[in-house]
């Protein structure tokens, strides 16, 4: 008993989108993006109906100028530079407040005679990354001490008391129009070697639009390499998480890589470190 206004909407995400009425009564038939939190086609037609604009076939099909509402793994944005197809940088995150560790900055702790920080960014430096980027925030000149001699680029974080994803968004802004993608690595995982780091990287090589994290056991963990698609998702973060809710919302797009018991293992309180450091000795 009701009539199709349009199916199919020149954007994407949002293409197979139905609009009908059914009497005076609007039906929107939704498709599947509809689900994610990502803008999508799905929106703008809602945003019209819900505030009682008169929304037809032609506004539908004028909302597709442009094409594409925002890039995706498996339909990238074709505009996207050649330049950025083989910059991939490694972005440390060195800016938190240590809290667990009490009066100490667990960054600038020894581990085996070196601060845990300069063990990331060393392996980092020794990887196919084609460079890296330390974050900083809380305490900035004793981690770059830390770190005195190391061919980096630092970006302070002056939001740094906020939370982990404003130092996540800080190295992603740094990186948006030079990198193709963007490694995130935790300053307090020193177990993370350039074998492990290549490894991904290699993966990389074979799926480019994919989001590749590391796992241990088949448990996902860090680091994380990002394509450039996800950027803009990633400078959005807030509050004191990391990205790992963007990784189950784009599941499909993740492929994981096992590198061993270096992806779960960070050393944020005092009796971690003691253990590394008598694991060490041990070995």
């Amino acid at each position: 008993g009701g009539q199709i206004v349009r199916f199919g909407m020149p954007v994407d995400p949002g293409n197979l989108l139905l609009l009908g009425m059914l009497g005076k009564v609007p039906i929107i038939g939704a498709p599947g993006c509809a689900r994610g939190p990502a803008e999508n086609g799905f929106d703008w037609v809602l945003q019209q109906v819900a505030a009682g604009i008169d929304c037809n076939q032609i506004d539908i099909a004028g909302m597709g100028i442009g094409g594409l509402l925002m890039e995706t793994a498996s339909r990238p944005h074709p505009r996207q530079p050649a330049t950025r197809l083989e910059c991939r940088f490694g972005i440390v995150l060195a800016a938190g407040l240590s809290r667990r560790m009490g009066n100490e900055n667990k960054m600038v702790q020894l581990l085996n005679g070196k601060p845990l920080v300069r063990h990331v960014v060393e392996e980092a430096l020794s990887s196919d990354l084609d460079g890296v980027v330390v974050v900083t925030g809380h305490e900035e000149e004793l981690v770059k001490s830390a770190l005195d001699g190391l061919d980096v680029v630092f970006v302070h974080n002056t939001e740094f008391e906020q939370g982990l994803s404003t130092s996540i968004s800080a190295g992603v802004d740094y990186l948006k129009d030079n990198a193709s993608h963007a490694m995130i690595l935790l300053g307090d995982m020193p177990f993370v070697d350039a074998k492990a780091i290549d490894r991904i990287l290699d993966q990389s090589k074979t799926a480019p639009r994919h989001i590749v994290v590391a796992s241990s056991q088949g448990k996902r963990g860090n680091p994380v390499l990002w394509p450039h698609t996800f950027f803009g998702e990633l400078s959005r973060l807030s509050g004191d998480v990391g990205a790992k809710h963007l990784i189950s919302q784009h599941s499909d797009d993740v492929i994981a890589v096992e590198i061993g018991d270096a992806a779960a293992i960070d050393l944020d309180t005092p009796e971690a470190i003691a253990a590394a450091q008598s694991q060490i000795f041990e070995t």
